[in-house]
């Protein structure tokens, strides 16, 4: 049961946005008289503008050091500064926490000027001293790494000198200092903290942050809310409330956003997308997504103390196994059939969407779907078939696999049966467990094969850090920030080689390089680069910033765009709806139209959002 704090009302009545209408458009007197029953006696009741978002995955955790699903951490995006961001338009480092940053000659001595107007939303200043108790508690406690341990692995000293200034010391040089995706927290709140492996940042409302918004009340597959933080540096969002609400069913999200009774709606299936298209007062977005799908193998689970745990198929340990499974899965056909064509064919680890580090196997390295060719690889193997046209294991027994299967996800289950009709044709069988939540099995190693997919950020270390052997869990009975018990030395020697690489052309051929050593070892088959299939009510939102501003997404952006830029549909072009001023840009899906508002205006228009990754 989750104990809530609640925060105390905001008050945001129509009457107060008349007022401010009246002061943009030049009124320099006005008198506000309160009626009772009117909205302006009754402020703390108004509803204002809520922006309503349907999620279909759970929330991990509330704690940005545990937190890796791709909604907890979308979430903290909007909840956190971190020391920079990504710009909507290109994904280009930009200023975050911190303003300006500088390393030594030697390239191991990192230096970032923290801006002096971002402050907690509980009013205290947010400093250096933050981020640099942030990165030294990441640093000291294992539980406090779980989720972005990768970051600081090679810290070897941070310290805060003055309010301005954190001073990052490395190990060795490290190419992702501008791209450091960790939530900064307040130390003042945090340093409170006991175990961290057991604190989930759940119990209390509302929850200090520095981000353009504030989480203020959340349920278990029920809700977050979240308000705007009216002293964010970059100006307040001009929504009085955001919420992300749970479906578990992604037929019920849709119709809620037929009824009004939502405001966006992520992750359509084609059929889902087709039918909004024609529906008024909706608007479809179909852009190249950042997400890749995958067929993920058990390669056995185990842990650093070499331990091994879970009851994956011991059968799946053979990569001829692998192979053979692999070749039998033709991603044309999941493509066009299940994807309807708003996908793009899965090979590499990195969507084409992030073009420098995308990569393709050679045609003598590629693995076509070629079904009598995996019969012939477990024929060889010594997978014989019975009588009865089952393949059989080396210990006699028909092979039968486990795969699982995200109950929320309609396209694990539409793969799931063209994997029983496919490898029902070499002998083998495959049962489907679709399960609301699969992280409890996948992290006990108890399954045999998985529908697996990461959102990739434009610096891909972090996703390509949790195939490294420094992410298993110490013990069989932790938890690592490994995604699939993948170790393999190789992959881990040109992970390290990249991690050390300034120049962008030789690192994204390391990067290339792990991709091939990854699809070689066979534990996982990217089947495809699904496309962002999302929509939203026009007569709600007027305008929303997608990243990269050409044809791009609106969930799970790398930064907190799309929710802060977005702009009520009832709001009047000079009216902000929540206050706070900034010099700001707004984007339509498929249009763009750049507005500078000057310091004069009472209140502006404001930039984007956009969120992180993972999943």
């Amino acid at each position: 049961m989750v104990m809530v704090t609640k925060a105390p009302p905001r008050s945001a009545p129509a009457a107060h946005r008349a007022l401010r209408l009246l002061l943009a458009s030049g009124v320099t007197a006005v008198s506000l008289v309160a009626v009772p029953g009117t909205a302006a006696a009754e402020d703390d009741k108004s509803a204002g503008n809520t922006l309503t978002v349907a999620v279909s995955q759970s929330i991990d955790s509330l704690s940005p050091f545990l937190a890796q699903k791709l909604t907890s951490t979308s979430i903290h995006r909007l909840a956190y500064e971190y020391l920079t961001n990504y710009d909507a338009k290109d994904a280009r480092t930009i200023p975050g926490l911190a303003t300006a940053w500088t390393p030594s000659a030697d390239k191991l001595t990192w230096t970032y000027t923290i801006r002096e107007n971002s402050k907690w939303s509980d009013g205290k200043p947010a400093t250096a001293e933050d981020a640099a108790w942030t990165f030294n508690k990441m640093m000291t406690d294992p539980n406090a790494a779980t989720a972005n341990g990768s970051f600081t692995a090679n810290f070897a000293q941070v310290t805060a000198p003055d309010a301005k200034t954190l001073v990052i010391r490395l190990k060795k040089p490290q190419a992702t200092m501008t791209a450091l995706d960790v939530p900064i927290v307040p130390k003042h709140v945090w340093e409170k903290v006991g175990d961290f492996s057991k604190f989930n940042n759940d119990q209390q409302f509302p929850i200090v942050g520095n981000g353009p918004f504030v989480i203020t009340d959340f349920k278990v597959d029920q809700y977050i809310k979240l308000k705007p933080n009216k002293t964010f540096w970059r100006g307040a969002p001009k929504f009085d409330e955001l919420v992300f609400k749970y479906y578990k069913d992604g037929d019920a999200a849709v119709a809620a956003l037929q009824k009004g009774e939502v405001s966006f709606v992520p992750n359509l299936t084609p059929a889902q997308a087709a039918a909004l298209a024609t529906q008024k007062n909706i608007k479809v977005n179909d852009a190249p997504g950042r997400r890749f799908y995958a067929l993920a193998t058990n390669p056995g689970a185990r842990s650093q103390d070499g331990k091994t745990f879970g009851n994956g198929h011991k059968a799946l340990l053979d990569p001829e196994v692998r192979k053979a499974l692999f070749l039998a899965v033709d991603r044309a056909t999941l493509v066009d059939k299940v994807f309807q064509g708003h996908a793009v064919e899965g090979e590499g680890y990195i969507p084409p969407r992030f073009g420098s580090y995308f990569w393709k196997p050679d045609a003598g390295q590629k693995r076509t779907y070629d079904p009598a060719a995996a019969e012939r690889v477990l024929d060889a193997a010594g997978y014989k078939k019975n009588a009865a046209g089952k393949r059989l294991g080396k210990d006699g027994k028909p092979l039968d696999f486990r795969i699982l299967c995200h109950a929320t996800d309609p396209n694990d289950k539409a793969v799931g049966k063209y994997l029983q009709e496919w490898w029902g044709k070499l002998g083998i069988g495959l049962k489907v467990e679709c399960l609301d939540s699969v992280s409890d099995p996948w992290v006990k190693g108890d399954y045999d094969l998985a529908f697996d997919g990461w959102s990739v950020n434009p610096d891909p270390d972090y996703v390509l850090s949790i195939h490294t052997c420094g992410t298993l869990p110490e013990t069989p009975k932790d938890s690592g920030a490994t995604d699939n018990f993948i170790c393999d030395q190789e992959f881990d020697g040109l992970y390290a080689q990249q991690a050390v690489e300034y120049d962008a052309a030789k690192r994204a051929d390391l990067v290339k390089r792990m991709q091939s050593r990854l699809y070689d070892t066979g534990y996982m088959n990217v089947m495809a680069y699904p496309n962002a299939l999302e929509a939203y009510r026009t007569d709600q939102i007027k305008s929303i910033t997608t990243m990269p501003e050409a044809a791009g997404n609106l969930w799970g952006q790398d930064g907190y765009w799309s929710w802060w830029s977005a702009v009520p549909a009832a709001s009047a072009s000079g009216d902000s709806g929540s206050g706070g001023s900034s010099t700001g840009v707004i984007v339509g899906i498929g249009a763009a139209v750049v507005v500078v508002v000057g310091l004069g205006v009472l209140l502006g228009l404001r930039r984007r959002s956009t969120a992180d990754d993972r999943e």
